[in-house]
């Protein structure tokens, strides 16, 4: 399965271009368009709007390198619908990875951003798709090393099965069951 995303600029606005394709045999089929991604960021700030006590608690952390794309999207549908400012961060799991000396193909390894104090914060982990789930075990241990959260819940625009471990998406955008031989895919142009 290959997922794109394509941010296009035109007379000032931003407008998500979203491409999923399912990969098999060298066929590719169009699942979700802009319209589909942009109707799954504002579901998924809805929930996290009525699921919080306290919108003043909240902070959105995004796992690079597309989380944090889709957690300022959320961030903004938030600000937009309850006109509140919420607490925004990224960061980077690369060293908290249990494969990370196995692992080639993982990306350039950059900073965590998160510029508040975490103690006693509600946050919403977001994430592009979740799979086995030790990319977001290795966040909340990154998460945990800037100090002690009162809750961490998780969001994830695509999720495709196949956990390892016992972790499971408080926000989905959208389930799509994959075999164990199938991919998907987030790319994200900004």
């Amino acid at each position: 399965l290959l997922l794109a995303f394509k941010s296009v600029r035109e007379t000032g606005k931003d407008y998500w271009r979203l491409f999923v394709f399912i990969v098999m045999r060298y066929k590719k089929t169009n699942l979700i368009d802009s319209d589909g991604i942009l109707k799954l960021i504002k579901r998924i700030s809805h929930e996290i709007i009525e699921s919080s006590r306290s919108l003043e608690n909240l902070a959105i952390i995004g796992i690079k390198s597309r989380g944090d794309f889709i957690a300022r999207r959320i961030v903004k549908q938030i600000k937009n619908i309850a006109s509140i400012p919420i607490a925004i961060g990224t960061i980077d799991v690369t060293f908290h990875r249990d494969d990370y000396r196995t692992n080639l193909g993982s990306p350039k390894i950059g900073i965590s951003d998160i510029n508040f104090d975490v103690n006693g914060k509600d946050i919403i982990l977001v994430d592009d798709v979740l799979y086995t789930g030790r990319t977001i075990r290795a966040a909340m241990n990154e998460i945990f090393s800037f100090g002690r959260p009162n809750t961490i819940k998780l969001a994830v625009l695509i999720d495709r099965g196949h956990r390892e471990l016992p972790i499971r998406p408080d926000f989905v955008g959208k389930n799509y069951p994959t075999a164990n031989n199938e991919h998907i895919d987030v790319f994200v142009n900004q």
